[in-house]
């Protein structure tokens, strides 16, 4: 085995699989509203769409994290971000304490 092949972390790995899954769900939610054939005058189903592109938004930002090694770390604190927060919201920046002061 070549020291040049990286090492998969099976946590990584476990976070972009739960990350393309809450992409794969938003992209479906946002082609539902888009079929739905409504304008954009429509405010409930534009703050829907607004809200899901935020939450894509998020999505590849947490990509990101996960290419440059800062996935999983509080962008407040800069503590570790719980494992189970990341479970339920994978795209999350920040640990509680500090999600609820950024909200």
């Amino acid at each position: 085995m070549s020291l040049d092949v990286p090492r998969t972390d099976p946590h990584l790995h476990e976070a972009r699989r739960r990350l393309e899954h809450a992409r794969s769900s938003r992209l479906t939610q946002l082609q539902a509203l888009e079929e739905t054939g409504q304008t954009t005058d429509d405010h409930l189903l534009s703050a829907q769409r607004t809200a899901i592109e935020r939450v894509l938004k998020e999505i590849e930002e947490a990509f990101a994290r996960i290419e440059d090694g800062t996935y999983g770390t509080c962008l407040g604190c800069g503590k570790p971000v719980p494992a189970e927060r990341l479970e339920i919201l994978p795209y999350t920046r920040h640990c509680v304490a500090c999600g609820r002061r950024a909200a």
